[in-house]
């Protein structure tokens, strides 16, 4: 759960500073595509396996890291 929490948190702090900032030069479109699929197919994972911790980890990683990529595209 810590690991967890850990990684869910780091995304915080950049999707914040994004959004202030409106800047997403330094960003990378294709990174956080992948990440973003990535992290929606973990969550897929584990919704099918019923895996409490995968599913709130992920679902709270995927709304940081979607709100990075909606801004990489808005704010191009």
């Amino acid at each position: 759960m810590v690991a967890a929490l850990l990684t869910t948190a780091a995304y915080a702090p950049q999707a914040i500073k994004v959004w202030r900032s409106r800047s997403t030069k330094d960003i990378s479109l294709a990174m956080f595509t992948m990440m973003v699929t990535g992290i929606t197919l973990w969550l897929i994972y584990g919704i099918l396996i019923n895996d409490i911790p995968l599913i709130l980890a992920n679902a709270v990683t995927l709304i940081f890291a979607s709100a990075i990529l909606v801004a990489k595209i808005r704010f191009r």
